[in-house]
């Protein structure tokens, strides 16, 4: 018997010893090192929206997400320009992020439960807050919400305004006639062409469609808001250090402004004694090389974009046609919600 173990321990160890048949699959590349071999961050952005994104008359790409997008191209490979944008619907989006076709998504998406854990994707930050809202003419004479009661209302399809409006108004013993439609531009037409006595959207994009259609005269948005609705990039779930690379831009933004760095004056902010802002900024080491970017990604970001500050400013603040006040959007020593994490 003993004979016989010893013969089955060695036939064991020698089969343990045999090089394996079957080759082990190569890693996928994080989206890390895609980007820096392509030299290009592609981004899903919204079709168009004032603000936020939106082509001008030569093409180029402007808005606050388009800046979130350009701050990870300075981070990633020193250069804010070398960015593509995908256009997308609402019901487009997340399969475009799902499917590898973009690299990240920044296009005025709400965070939710559902969307965070179930759909193979993951927040990276919030780049503005926002509510729903509802807009109307001022010829129908209404004031609040609930004088909407037996109205037509349109939204648009694959949103989460369809279901936050539906609750609201049953909620409240009000009925309501949802009118819905594929595409946003499809729903603006639709609204001022009067097939409806509302329209419904996150707040900043009502006034967005205010201000680049030149309406203002005749439209106006209630003040009451029936939702929580912050907005910001998104990445696939699972690519961990292309998550952080996103984080930290959005959060280098913030701390930038929070420090009082600006695309002026970050050259001469270099010379700092200030620690945290030496980190920031790459003259003392570290953050890059944890991230596995160059050093001065924070630098790149300022110096080519500016603070968040500056882009809210110019994009959707009181120096945009939007026009609209810093409110939640703030910074956090401001009465705001902006909270930029440790950069350390």
């Amino acid at each position: 018997m003993q004979s016989i173990a010893r013969g089955l321990w060695a036939a064991a160890f020698a089969f343990l010893a045999l090089p394996l048949a079957i080759p082990v699959a190569a890693q996928t590349p994080s989206t890390l090192e895609v980007v820096k071999k392509r030299g290009q961050v592609i981004c899903g952005v919204n079709v168009g929206l004032g603000g936020f994104s939106l082509p001008d008359s030569q093409g180029k790409w402007k808005g606050l997400d388009v800046d979130m997008c350009g701050a990870v191209a300075a981070a990633v490979l020193g250069d804010s320009t070398k960015t593509k944008f995908v256009p997308l619907s609402a019901q487009q989006r997340f399969l475009a992020l799902q499917s590898g076709e973009i690299d990240m998504l920044v296009r005025n998406s709400t965070i939710t439960l559902e969307r965070d854990a179930s759909l193979g994707i993951q927040y990276a930050g919030v780049n503005f807050y926002d509510g729903q809202g509802f807009m109307v003419s001022k010829k129908l004479g209404v004031k609040k919400l609930a004088e909407l009661g037996g109205a037509t209302i349109c939204v648009a399809q694959g949103t989460t305004h369809e279901f936050n409006m539906a609750g609201y108004f049953r909620s409240r013993n009000l009925t309501i006639k949802p009118v819905v439609f594929e595409s946003q531009d499809l729903m603006y037409e639709a609204f001022f062409g009067g097939r409806c006595d509302a329209m419904t959207q996150d707040s900043s994009a009502l006034a967005s469609a205010l201000a680049t259609r030149g309406k203002q005269a005749d439209y106006e948005t209630l003040p009451e808001l029936i939702s929580k609705e912050p907005l910001g990039p998104f990445t696939r779930r699972g690519d961990d250090q292309w998550l952080a690379v996103v984080r930290w831009s959005l959060f280098a933004l913030l701390e930038a402004e929070e420090k009082e760095i600006t695309q002026a004056n970050v050259d001469e902010q270099l010379k700092s004694n200030d620690p945290l802002v030496k980190r920031l900024l790459g003259v003392t080491a570290g953050n890059g090389k944890a991230l596995g970017l160059d050093e001065k990604w924070a630098y790149a970001i300022v110096k080519q974009i500016g603070n968040y500050g500056e882009s809210f400013e110019r994009n959707v603040g009181m120096a945009s046609p939007l026009k609209l006040q810093r409110g939640i959007n703030a910074l956090w020593t401001k009465g705001g919600l902006m909270y930029p994490l440790p950069l350390r």
